[in-house]
């Protein structure tokens, strides 16, 4: 594209000065080029050339990353819902549900399938391909797959309410041995520190009716089972306790419009930070 402008402008910048009106000349009409078949065989010929040049490439690349994978043996599925304003990752195969952060193992195709909980949203990992609606009640099918050890963001792209634009998630490329582990240690029963129990108590007496912290257990909010680990809180913000505080307390002052209640009314300081301290006990 800089290369069409750089040409487009040049022509331009050319006729401008070559072919202005100079002092003295006369307003006359210039040589007219109607019916000269060279030339609009030139800019006919041309945009179409530019055209094919640009959709061959995409046409290919779309009906490729539209290839239905969910049959591979080899390949990884994972099942996508969307939620305003936050996403929920299962692993049927591997018995396992998170939510925020996407594992995946590098060098394998992920076979997806997405569907909205609620509104039309659409998932996009810039970084490894297409993007793709999730639709209330239809289910979408699409595969990415990362050729190297990163982590990607990614963004929902159509606008699905007030905080659309803060509907974040990251998608995490392991190695096959690391993604191995991170699975296992998914599966594995969470043992809670005696420091946290408490937490535990009014987790369970405050949060456990829309979040479980089970292997695939699911809600009506975020699985938090491996919370500690993730890489953000909420999608945005950066993964400490002080914003794990700032989000249970008000969570409408940092994304206006999801579903989660507040908490700084019913909870005192010292409940709510037994609580994150539980949270961060989820490794």
């Amino acid at each position: 594209m800089v290369f069409v402008v750089v040409v487009v402008f040049g022509i331009y910048l050319y006729v401008l000065v070559r072919y202005r009106q100079r002092k003295g000349q006369e307003n006359t009409i210039p040589k007219q080029v109607e019916g000269n078949h060279v030339l609009e065989i030139i800019w006919t010929v041309i945009p179409i050339l530019l055209l094919l040049v640009l959709a061959v490439p995409t046409v290919s690349y779309t009906f490729k990353h539209s290839t239905d994978y969910r049959k591979d043996k080899d390949a990884i599925h994972v099942k996508v819902t969307a939620h305003q304003f936050w996403w929920q990752f299962e692993y049927p195969d591997l018995g396992i549900a998170t939510a925020q952060d996407l594992v995946i193992p590098q060098g394998k195709k992920i076979a997806f399938d997405l569907i909205s909980a609620d509104v039309n949203h659409a998932f996009w990992v810039p970084s490894l391909g297409g993007k793709i609606d999730t639709n209330p009640g239809i289910t979408n099918t699409l595969y990415l797959e990362a050729d190297e050890v990163d982590t990607f963001k990614g963004k929902c792209a159509e606008l699905c309410g007030a905080s659309h634009a803060l509907m974040d998630f990251k998608v995490v490329a392991k190695s096959p041995a690391d993604f191995d582990a991170w699975v296992q240690k998914m599966k594995a029963p969470v043992a809670v520190a005696a420091d946290a129990q408490k937490g535990e108590a009014l987790f369970k007496e405050n949060c456990m009716s829309c979040h479980a912290v089970s292997t695939d257990g699911l809600g009506m909010g975020p699985n938090l089972n491996g919370f500690a680990e993730r890489s953000m809180l909420a999608g945005i913000l950066e993964h400490t306790q002080d914003n794990a505080k700032k989000w249970i307390t008000n969570p409408q002052a940092v994304k206006p419009g999801n579903k989660m209640p507040a908490f700084g009314g019913t909870l005192d300081d010292g409940q709510i930070n037994d609580i994150v301290n539980y949270l961060w006990s989820l490794k």
